[in-house]
């Protein structure tokens, strides 16, 4: 049976190496022409093409399949989904203080806190949880004042009993947790989407309904994999932008 033939990449030493591999498959995949085969080469000879190990050639798979691109199958081998199509989201590596230093900045104000009930959207987050601590904060630019955007955090509530709520009007919640709650966050993992604004957004934002905004979702795990804070950001769609710099050797 004929195999799928993916790139071949020149591996950057400062980057994981498995995360490279993985958003090259990716690449490729995605790609991949109409009639190309379904079938991937083995993991040693994967392992072979890109000059690593089979361990980290697995790490790279895993990501894939946990993505829906590809599915594994136990003496038969690893296969492209026929489903897998442009659309999914790119995961883009970076750290922690890189994600506190960009939530930093301009004035916040703590429009409310307490308990409450786990969303239904994010229950697959919470297990076994009913009741999660809930934030709602509006930041406004310093100087003009206006609205840039306005977020909600569900916070574990062993973890939200330890927040003092003065401490977000200064600090993003990622740097409340890590610095005066003291949890050790191992991973965030950040989608951005376009969305309409709801009335609630409209009017906290100052702008019309149904306008454009920049709906921001950020899932913290501590290094045990348990998920402590759910963010939901909507940020204005005129004030915001999503950057990404990628380094090439």
């Amino acid at each position: 049976m004929n195999t799928f033939a993916p790139d071949s990449i020149e591996l950057n030493r400062k980057l994981p190496l498995w995360y490279q591999i993985s958003q090259s498959l990716r690449a490729s995949i995605l790609g991949r022409s109409p009639d190309a085969p379904l079938r991937l080469p083995t993991e040693e000879q994967l392992a072979e093409h890109y000059g690593v190990s089979v361990l980290t050639l697995r790490q790279a798979l895993k990501e894939l399949e946990e993505e829906g691109l590809i599915s594994r199958h136990r003496r038969r081998g690893t296969f492209i989904e026929r489903t897998a199509r442009r659309g999914a989201p790119v995961r883009l590596l970076g750290s922690v203080d890189a994600i506190v230093a960009q939530q930093s900045g301009d004035a916040a104000a703590v429009l409310g806190h307490g308990t409450g009930p786990v969303p239904a959207e994010l229950a697959e987050y919470f297990p076994g949880l009913t009741e999660v601590g809930v934030y709602r904060r509006l930041r406004s630019d310093e100087e003009s004042g206006e609205p840039v955007n306005w977020a909600e955090n569900f916070v574990r509530p062993e973890l939200a009993a330890r927040i003092d709520p003065a401490d977000l009007e200064r600090w993003p919640m990622t740097r409340v947790l890590r610095d005066a709650v003291g949890v050790r966050i191992s991973r965030i993992t950040d989608t951005v989407e376009a969305r309409l604004a709801d009335p609630e957004t409209a009017r906290l934002l100052r702008v019309p309904l149904v306008s454009p905004v920049l709906f921001y979702t950020g899932v913290s795990y501590d290094e045990a994999g348990t998920v402590v804070d759910v963010a939901r950001i909507r940020y204005r769609g005129d004030r915001f932008s999503f950057s990404v710099t990628v380094e090439v050797r």
